[in-house]
């Protein structure tokens, strides 16, 4: 799979729920600069749980050379880069577990675009009362404002942001409306059908009642 191919897959992960073996983002983005350093995540996540926002990154590896290169950028020491999780995500066997820093996750892609997490919280815990404190270990220390900056860029992106929420939440109501309809039809072929089953229903179409047409008065 290429690079490109592998972020799609790495964003389809980050918001597949922790009972999939994911982190169960609400938001997840791909190649967005964060405007300091260069760092440029493969993609990333968000997740607003409760009172606690998390971010998980995935580095998307396709070659040896660029793993063993990733070590020397700038936004890895302690606190300067995105990620409270930070996984790296490689084509099946390109890179092992012993090869990962630490608090590291790993997923594995096969050919089949399946993946398959080989290190980090979501490999030790797919239910959510034990996965908050399994995954404690593996947090960074992340760089807060990174995340932000990237947040009001892609924002920026769009030309009214509050335009765009209105005719969602629009089309939700317009969804809701045509399921009621639909529901409601479902439950008149129910009845029909109910009343079709029923001893001595007939199939015939009654035929109407002749109308006498009295006749035209001299």
């Amino acid at each position: 799979m290429t690079h490109a191919e592998l972020c799609e897959v790495a964003k389809k992960w980050l918001v597949r729920p922790n009972s999939r073996r994911g982190h169960g983002c609400h938001v997840a983005l791909s190649e967005c600069r964060s405007g300091w350093c260069g760092e440029m995540p493969d993609a990333i996540g968000f997740r607003a749980a409760g009172q606690v926002t998390e971010t998980v990154v995935v580095e998307v590896k396709v070659s040896r050379a660029d793993f063993l290169a990733d070590s020397k950028k700038a936004h890895r020491a302690e606190g300067a880069g995105m990620g409270v999780y930070r996984y790296f995500m490689c084509p099946e066997g390109l890179i092992q577990a012993h090869e990962v820093p630490a608090r590291w996750g790993l997923l594995w892609v096969n050919a089949r675009g399946g993946v398959k997490a080989v290190l980090g919280p979501v490999a030790l815990s797919n239910n959510s009362g034990t996965f908050d404190a399994l995954a404690v270990p593996w947090q960074h220390a992340r760089n807060a404002e990174r995340e932000t900056w990237l947040l009001v860029r892609v924002m920026a992106r769009i030309n009214d942001p509050d335009k765009v929420k209105n005719s969602l939440n629009a089309a939700q109501r317009e969804q809701a409306r045509l399921v009621n309809i639909c529901n409601a039809q479902a439950e008149e072929i129910r009845a029909l059908e109910m009343q079709r089953s029923t001893p001595g229903f007939s199939d015939e179409i009654p035929k109407a009642t002749p109308r006498q047409v009295p006749p035209k008065s001299m």
